[in-house]
């Protein structure tokens, strides 16, 4: 039990990464990425192909984290003139790429049988008996540090840049702000953590394989920022885990009501999601937690106006 537990608490790791990444370009900056699930097999491949090929484990994630930012930020130059339904077709179909190369391009990720054996970092080092726990430890850092990271972004002028273009790039525009350099760098941000996300992964199973990266991975990540509050790090965390205690909590259905097949599991496991996900809009339409927003400082003695000498 406490082996399944920390499993999952290790794929709640990842989930929340992805959904971090889709908070930077969507909840923060506007831009829908439907090919998010793209963005995390390009990250898993390339660090799984580097790390067979003999790189050390932090190489390949250096170096996974830079092919997806670049790809992120070719993507928003390529569509950047385009609306934000035209921009959903582009990542989406950028996702659908992906998928199709990893599915037949065998001689370099193995097409539909996948890469198996992939190295995972220091084992040696910390054993067999202790690595899950310590892999744990490990995301769970990463996520903090990612997590603090993106809190100083929302808080800074780049942060409130990102914002105001989501809500009026016009506006914004016409205010000095570059809203194609804000854009590339909301893309490619996301696009870094996205790779991060795929190399846990990677690593986590020591295997991978175009089924990890279905549509559906890119769906959780919407629902776990739509439930944790668009903009919200803090909420999206939330939201995730939420989500993720749906999804295995339904999977012991089956022993409470045993006439049900595992067909009919996994088609009860997205209703109840859905269920909870319309539960949530109808009620909490903000979502579970608000994004954070600078607030103008209130009047004081010390700065309130003059007196105008009138009674």
């Amino acid at each position: 039990m406490i082996a399944y537990l920390v499993t999952i608490a290790t794929l709640v790791s990842i989930a929340v990464l992805i959904a971090m990444a889709l908070n930077v370009q969507w909840g923060m900056c506007g831009m829908v990425n439907f090919g998010l699930a793209g963005f995390v097999a390009l990250g898993a491949y390339t660090t799984a192909i580097l790390t067979l090929a003999g790189w050390p484990a932090l190489f390949a994630v250096a170096a996974s984290v830079v092919v997806c930012a670049v790809m992120g930020g070719l993507l928003s130059l390529i569509s950047m003139r385009l609306s934000e339904d035209y921009l959903a077709i582009v990542t989406l179909g950028f996702g659908e790429i992906v998928r199709l190369v990893t599915l037949n391009e065998g001689w370099l990720t193995g097409g539909a049988l996948g890469l198996p054996g992939i190295p995972r970092p220091l084992v040696e080092t910390i054993g067999s008996e202790n690595y899950e726990t310590a892999f744990l430890a490990g995301a769970v850092l990463i996520v903090a540090i990612v997590y603090f990271g993106l809190e100083r972004l929302t808080r800074s002028p780049v942060g409130a840049a990102l914002r105001a273009v989501r809500d009026d790039d016009l506006v914004a525009s016409s205010l000095g702000r570059n809203v194609l350099l804000l854009r590339v760098k909301a893309f490619a941000l996301g696009g870094g953590i996205t790779a991060i996300a795929g190399s846990l992964q990677a690593f986590q199973f020591s295997y991978i394989d175009p089924s990890q990266f279905t549509a559906i991975m890119t769906a959780y990540a919407f629902m776990a920022v739509i439930a944790g509050g668009r903009g919200s790090h803090r909420g999206l965390i939330l939201g995730a885990c939420s989500i993720m205690f749906l999804l295995e909590a339904s999977r012991f259905l089956k022993d409470v009501i045993e006439v049900l097949d595992n067909a009919q599991i996994a088609a009860i496991r997205l209703i109840l999601i859905g269920a909870g996900l319309i539960l949530l809009l109808i009620f909490r339409p903000q979502g579970l937690m608000r994004e954070y927003r600078l607030s103008a400082p209130r009047a004081t003695a010390a700065t309130a106006p003059p007196p105008t000498g009138k009674e």
